[in-house]
């Protein structure tokens, strides 16, 4: 199962980049959010093999997933591969240069199920799948937007 979207940034690649490069602003929302997150990695720059391992709760199971840094290419492209029991993730992230002060980034989020529940799980997503595209879409869009925002108001990394 898929999802893909697209957003414009007004922004430049680089800094668009290096925002989503903030690996510790993302731990710590998740954290907010009641997940329990640790990076597992000893790495000390953003790059393949980065790892974290995260709890949470969800349809009122705990869930354990490890999250892998599995492409990283500054300043065009990142992919992150999700794996807990039974089912698979990866999160592409793909970033175009419009203009100088333009970024289109790219979002492509898919699972894959491996055992019989997961299928299960996944088949009643795809029962539902127009209704998530829009969540998906809507969350891209906001999450793009507080990108443009942090960039014009100065509050924005400057580097991976």
């Amino acid at each position: 199962m898929k999802f893909s979207t697209k957003e414009d940034i007004e922004a430049p690649i680089d800094a668009v980049f290096a925002m989503l490069c903030d690996f510790e602003g993302f731990e710590r929302s998740a954290m907010r959010r009641g997940a329990e997150v640790q990076r597992v990695d000893t790495l000390r720059k953003p790059s393949v093999g980065m790892m974290w391992d995260a709890a949470f709760a969800l349809r009122g199971k705990q869930r354990q997933v490890r999250i892998e840094m599995i492409k990283f290419d500054h300043p065009s492209e990142m992919e992150l591969l999700s794996t807990s029991t039974g089912l698979s993730g990866t999160m592409r992230l793909e970033l175009m240069a419009l203009a100088r002060n333009r970024t289109r980034v790219l979002v492509d989020f898919g699972l894959v199920p491996h055992n019989l529940s997961a299928r299960l799980l996944v088949q009643s997503l795809k029962l539902a799948k127009s209704s998530l595209t829009k969540r998906y879409k809507l969350r891209v869009a906001e999450y793009a937007k507080s990108l443009e925002d942090r960039y014009t108001s100065g509050t924005a990394p400057q580097k991976p």
